[in-house]
């Protein structure tokens, strides 16, 4: 023990020893002045030394704009502009895809390697048929119908006769009010619906899906092909539930519509119908 408590005295006496530094004029060596120093007071002047040095560099990088110097620092705005080209990037790439798609499934339609719904649905049935199943007839419509079939049997106006063109009928895409109506002039080529939150939107006809997209305006939106040239179009979705080239039968829910905590345009629809690349008004062929 007396051993180890003379070799602490000892390292303290040492550390502590003090040395004088002086400065002796080259000429006439007379000392222009001194100081006295110790190992432990070099040490402890170093150590205050160093700790001010690092404190005043790191507030010189904090505070100015010598920290956008640094590797692997960039700008605030250099960040944004990154991020915004890398999203944009993801949007072409997704359009990209998406009119691929788009352009496969046509051009499947047009070589009829997607054919269309040959099974007829109830929705689809003429209304002509659709009124002789509903509406039977009375024995004296039947004579009366029988009696001028025979009169008109040899009538050459009857050999021209012309079968009505089929009438489809639609189904109504959303429940909901019509808050804006269909304006060709205007360059409003489809219809506001208000719906509640979420919604179910259905085909209006059998057909196929030919395009869904997304955008910050029209949220998500799809594109049906139907028979006789006619294209459906519904706008301000939230979510889709089918996907290019799947096929879908008449009044089958294809989506939902968003609500206020989804999408800018709350309980918003929007719907389109076109027949040989000409809009058609919604009201005049759907029941809302």
């Amino acid at each position: 023990m007396k051993v180890k408590k003379n070799k602490w005295r000892n390292f303290l006496r040492k550390i502590r020893f003090q040395y004088r530094v002086s400065v002796l004029n080259e000429n006439t060596l007379e000392e222009s002045w001194h100081v006295r120093l110790s190992r432990f007071s070099v040490f402890l002047y170093a150590s205050f030394f160093i700790l001010i040095t690092f404190f005043i560099l790191a507030s010189i990088i904090i505070y100015t704009p010598l920290k956008y110097y640094l590797p692997g620092y960039g700008s605030p705005d250099d960040r944004l502009e990154i991020i915004g080209k890398s999203m944009q990037v993801d949007s072409l790439l997704s359009q990209m895809e998406m009119q691929s798609t788009y352009l496969e499934v046509v051009k499947g339609i047009i070589s009829g390697d997607i054919e269309h719904d040959s099974v007829q649905m109830n929705d689809t049935i003429p209304l002509k048929e659709r009124a002789e199943i509903m509406m039977e007839k009375s024995k004296a419509e039947k004579e009366f119908v029988e009696r001028y079939e025979a009169e008109e049997k040899y009538n050459l106006a009857s050999l021209a006769y012309k079968e009505v063109e089929k009438v489809l009928v639609f189904f109504k895409p959303v429940k909901g009010v019509i808050s804006s109506s269909f304006n060709a002039q205007d360059k409003i080529y489809g219809i506001s619906i208000v719906t509640a939150p979420r919604e179910a939107v259905v085909s209006v006809l059998a057909g196929t899906v030919v395009y869904t997209s997304y955008s910050f305006t029209y949220g998500w939106v799809m594109h049906i092909q139907h028979e006789d040239n006619y294209i459906s179009i519904y706008k301000h979705n939230t979510q889709l539930l089918k996907k290019p080239g799947d096929m879908v039968k008449a009044g089958e829910v294809i989506a939902f519509t968003g609500d206020e905590t989804e999408t800018k345009s709350g309980n918003h629809f929007s719907f389109e119908l076109w027949k040989q690349g000409k809009p058609v008004n919604p009201e005049e062929v759907i029941i809302f």
